[in-house]
C-alpha cells in the first residue's frame, strides 16, 4: 500500500497500435490531489506503425497527433518534472512500461519515476472486486474510456472505491 492514506498517482498510456512497432501517442496522469494531466505525443519520424483498430478504440488520428501533439522530449521532461522520485501506478503495466521506456529511450532521457502495477497495492479481496467496481465507476461517471487522462481517472477512482469504502 502507499505509505499515506492518499490516493496513488495513476498513469495511463495510449498507443499507435498493439505489440511490436507501436509507440506512445498519449499519456495521462491522475494525481492524488485531483489534478489531471494529459499530453498528446507527436510521433517521431521513425515512428511509422499505425493500427486502424487502435485508432477506433482511442479515437485519436495520426493527423491530430501531427497537428496537436507535443514533442516526445517535451512530454518525457514534463513527466520527469512532475513525477521525479515518485512511484506511479498503472493497470496496464505490461504495455505501459515498454511504451514509457520507448518514449524515454528515444529522446535520450532516463525515467526518473518508478512504475508499478496498481494490482500490487490491492488486497486479494480488492483484486476480486476490481472489475465489478470499475464497471460501477464507468456507469456513474461521464469519462470516456480509452483516452489516457480518463483512463487514469477511472483507475484512480476504482482504487478509491475499493480502498476507502
Amino acid at each position: 500500500m502507499p505509505n499515506s492514506p492518499e490516493l496513488p498517482i495513476i498513469i495511463d498510456v495510449e498507443a499507435s497500435g498493439f505489440g511490436r512497432g507501436s509507440y506512445p501517442i498519449e499519456v495521462g496522469v491522475a494525481l492524488p490531489n485531483g489534478d489531471l494531466h494529459a499530453w498528446l505525443i507527436k510521433p517521431l519520424p521513425e515512428w511509422t506503425h499505425w493500427n486502424d483498430e487502435a485508432e477506433q478504440i482511442h479515437g485519436i488520428s495520426r493527423e491530430r497527433l501531427d497537428r496537436d501533439g507535443q514533442a516526445p522530449r517535451v512530454v518525457a521532461k514534463t513527466l520527469n518534472n512532475l513525477l521525479q522520485g515518485k512511484t506511479v501506478y498503472t493497470d496496464g503495466w505490461g504495455v505501459d512500461r515498454p511504451w514509457l521506456a520507448l518514449l524515454f529511450h528515444e529522446v535520450g532521457l532516463h525515467q526518473l519515476f518508478k512504475l508499478e502495477s496498481v494490482y500490487s497495492i490491492l488486497t486479494q479481496v480488492q483484486m476480486e472486486s476490481w472489475t465489478a467496481t470499475r464497471e460501477r465507476v464507468l456507469a456513474t461517471q461521464k469519462w470516456v474510456p480509452h483516452r489516457a487522462g480518463s483512463d487514469a481517472l477511472i483507475v484512480q477512482t476504482t482504487y478509491k472505491y475499493l480502498a476507502f469504502s
